[in-house]
């Protein structure tokens, strides 16, 4: 007789276990530092380097730590309440920028548009949400909008056949925007629910791919004047503070109206969603901590804040 599955992790389990390098990195050595010693400037000099170490930003960092002082200052602490008082302080600091991300609420078709640099997980980021919109039942379109790479058009048509959805591209270098026209135009004619249009990321040829951009959509726009009712930047946590200077190039042209940060548990910088939520005009609205399509997940500043720093739910 052969041993049952496991069962599969629930959400939060995953979140925590996937943040676990950068909750080591940010706790490690504060918890270390400060535990059953009396708060002083010091002290909370030094913890803001550590945070700004951990990549949260010296805006962030600054803030945090002066918030942490604020009660404590002058007493000892144990590692538990400063585990605490930090998940504390950094919800405070990401809870306005939490928002839904629900394409089955607006107009129909809803075209949301993916923008990000190469690498980003924007195409599997752009097919998990295929794969999950369909499983509710709703009718979707995938268009392969990066029409310079082959691999991504092929890797979004395997997305799409998986999830059941029907897919649109065009041979390599064709006019992205006229692909995007096209597909909208059928989209409507077809009774489809949402659009989902990848786009190229090629940062070396920045003015280019914003031109492109801009393009794609105006061309939208003929057709609805609201198009794209979403346009989501897919930002890589590996990168860390480079992440923030693709949300300033993107956030800048695109009309980005929500950020997806994915490969959260690759890396030890995951406090880095912390300065790129504080300096975009867009809110986060979901992140992503694997391959599977249960990892893409809508974003919740309290379980990211006490994953963040290694605490249970």
């Amino acid at each position: 007789m052969t041993d049952a599955p496991a069962p599969k992790k629930g959400w939060f389990a995953r979140l925590t276990e996937g943040l676990s390098r950068s909750s080591k990195t940010m706790t490690e050595q504060v918890v270390g530092a400060f535990t059953g010693k009396p708060i002083d400037q010091a002290m909370l000099d030094e913890l803001e380097e550590m945070l700004i170490e951990a990549d949260l930003g010296t805006k962030s960092a600054a803030k945090i730590a002066e918030d942490f002082g604020k009660s404590r200052f002058g007493r000892q602490v144990s590692g538990e309440e400063i585990k605490e008082a930090l998940a504390e302080a950094v919800a405070a600091e990401l809870n306005p920028r939490q928002a839904t991300f629900d394409p089955l609420s607006g107009p129909r078709p809803y075209v949301v548009l993916f923008v990000g640099v190469n690498g980003s997980g924007k195409t599997t980021t752009l097919g998990k949400i295929a794969a999950d919109l369909t499983s509710r039942g709703a009718k979707v379109m995938v268009v392969a909008g990066d029409t310079f790479r082959a691999a991504a058009v092929e890797q979004l048509k395997v997305w799409a056949d998986r999830a059941g959805a029907a897919f649109m591209g065009r041979p390599i270098n064709s006019d992205a925007a006229g692909l995007a026209y096209d597909a909208f135009e059928k989209a409507q004619k077809d009774g489809v629910d949402v659009v989902l249009i990848d786009t190229a990321g090629r940062l070396q040829n920045k003015q280019g791919l914003m031109d492109e951009l801009l393009k794609i959509v105006r061309v939208l726009k003929k057709l609805d004047p609201d198009a794209p009712h979403e346009t989501l930047l897919v930002l890589d946590a590996t990168v860390g503070r480079n992440a923030l200077a693709q949300e300033n190039i993107f956030g800048n042209t695109a009309g980005v109206t929500g950020i997806v940060m994915t490969k959260l548990d690759g890396t030890a910088r995951g406090g880095v969603l912390v300065p790129v939520a504080q300096a975009s005009d867009a809110p986060i609205k979901l992140i992503g901590v694997g391959e599977g399509i249960d990892d893409l997940q809508p974003f919740d500043a309290r379980a990211f804040a006490r994953s963040l720093v290694g605490l249970g739910q």
